[in-house]
């Protein structure tokens, strides 16, 4: 997590290479679908997750200890568990974030009593007893029935240290370091196959330049596989901060597409580094400025694959997003380290948006990493002690898991305007999907935060006969799920939802997001 300098400019430049919106002023948007044999797979890892030592995200969070009093598995939540279970997660990245490049992860291994303590310098300066280490986050991961994605210490580590640890997780043979995962109790290699190369090289992982850390990927990328990369290993580049565009062109020309297997990106929805704004007492105008960085996240995306086209045109080496989400200011009262912030409406238009947007570009970018799972910034859960909240983008991600894995159909439209202080933002986003069984999905999203949009749905390409309809909405931007009332915002049944002659119209209310199910 890096501090990422914006520009007013974006608000007019965001969508203008983007066919998908234009000005169309009519009363109604019509979308057209054309179910394309050639149109890519939406990957199941666009939905993955995030959980860095940071703040109350594991300690507190998905870690209580086995002699909590809370119903948990070797120390961590039953409820969590069975909640990111149900929202189908593909893959979890630890342990950071800034975090991973000063961690050590032999300092996570063996009894706890006997594991040393270090200073998170990066989050609130606070001692990392280093309880939760390696098997307790593999193990984690097999409880969800996720992918391990874990994240290598370049800033501080060295390559063997890394080498060290993929030989610790995924060798079934003789060695020194499966031997010692034996001796610690885990007779079977776990076989982590995502592995990144260090975080944000450009920033907190050693504020290297591209051309050097070019340079240190293939040193450590070339160490932890064998000729062939045999093993399988996805090898993960640290890639750009936003908009540096240089970033990802020197990665993608210095480094052979054989030893990457994908390039990182990063970006967050923030108003303002210096003063990021309330979570919840926000005005519109704060509102409107979070909408315009989330949705640059088109632009993003569509020009760091230009570049990666220029040296990649069969599209082998994937644009991993794995860290995204709205930044706000901490909740009052709470460590400033800790970046802990509430969930309104807000952060669902966002995630719904943003996954649109990952949807529609499925034939390059196919990780993605919400930041982060529980108690940190966009988290999906909050937990106080025993209590646990889903938050309003836990059931947009619960939503959208619909399109994991399925067949991408491709889209047109003209979205209408949200217009503010003679500013304007595409007010409509949509992405669509058929899955293996035939079923056919339409996310859709209102960021106005006055006005409905009226969308006519163009279902005769698709051969739709029958819809259902459900929505995520409240009567304020503001609103979000509480402790004492944590059913405020769920996923709620539509009824308007009908087709006549082969179109669906339907009615978006503002700052909502809806999800159309045909067959």
């Amino acid at each position: 997590m890096f501090k990422i300098k914006t520009n007013d400019l974006k608000y007019l430049a965001v969508f203008c290479i983007v066919s998908l919106f234009g000005n169309a002023q009519d009363k109604s948007t019509t979308i057209t679908f054309n179910q394309d044999e050639k149109a890519p797979v939406i990957s199941k890892h666009i939905y993955g997750h995030f959980a860095e030592h940071l703040g109350r995200c594991i300690y507190d969070g998905f870690f209580v200890g086995d002699t909590s009093k809370i119903a948990n598995t070797n120390g961590v939540r039953n409820d969590i568990v069975k909640a990111l279970k149900d929202l189908k997660i593909p893959n979890l990245r630890w342990p950071g974030g800034c975090f991973a490049d000063t961690y050590h992860w032999k300092d996570g291994i063996g009894p706890q009593k006997d594991r040393p303590t270090i200073v998170n310098q990066w989050w609130g300066g606070v001692t990392e007893d280093n309880s939760f280490g390696t098997h307790d986050f593999l193990n984690l991961c097999e409880l969800l029935e996720t992918e391990p994605y874990v994240s290598g210490n370049v800033g501080s580590g060295t390559v063997q240290e890394l080498a060290d640890w993929v030989q610790y997780t995924n060798f079934d043979g003789v060695s020194p370091m499966s031997d010692l995962r034996k001796q610690n109790g885990r007779k079977e290699p776990w076989k982590v196959k995502y592995w990144g190369i260090g975080n944000e090289a450009w920033g907190c992982g050693g504020n290297m330049t591209a051309e050097y850390y070019a340079n240190e990927y293939r040193k450590y990328a070339t160490f932890i596989a064998d000729w062939t990369n045999s093993g399988g290993l996805m090898r993960i580049a640290s890639g750009a901060n936003s908009d540096d565009y240089h970033w990802t062109e020197t990665l993608m020309k210095n480094i052979p597409n054989h030893m990457l297997g994908g390039v990182a990106l990063h970006h967050y929805s923030v108003i303002d580094w210096n003063n990021k704004g309330d979570a919840v007492s926000f005005t519109e105008d704060m509102y409107f400025k979070t909408m315009s960085e989330a949705l640059e996240m088109e632009e993003l995306v569509t020009k760091h694959a230009a570049i990666m086209d220029k040296y990649d045109p069969e599209k082998k080496v994937d644009l991993v997003v794995d860290e995204w989400g709205g930044w706000y200011a901490v909740e009052e009262g709470t460590n400033p380290g800790f970046l802990y912030q509430q969930n309104t409406m807000r952060d669902a238009v966002l995630a719904g948006v943003t996954l649109n947007i990952f949807n529609n570009h499925a034939d390059r970018v196919r990780m993605a990493n919400l930041a982060q799972c529980v108690n940190v910034l966009q988290a999906v859960i909050l937990t106080d002690k025993a209590k646990m909240i889903l938050t309003p983008t836990y059931h947009v991600m619960n939503m959208y898991k619909v399109h994991q894995d399925a067949k991408l159909i491709p889209l047109k439209f003209h979205s209408p305007k949200y217009e503010l202080n003679g500013k304007s933002l595409p007010a409509v986003s949509v992405s669509a999907s058929k899955d293996t069984s035939g079923l056919v999905h339409i996310s859709m999203v209102n960021i106005d935060a006055n006005k409905d949009n009226t969308i006519d749905l163009d279902l005769g390409a698709l051969g739709v006969k029958n819809v259902t309809a459900s929505i995520i909405t409240s009567n304020k931007l503001q609103d979000y799920n509480a402790f004492d009332n944590p059913n405020h915002i769920v996923i709620q049944k539509l009824d308007n939802a009908k087709i006549k002659k082969g179109k669906l119209n339907i009615t978006i209310p503002p700052f909502s997001v809806i999800m159309i199910e045909g067959k």
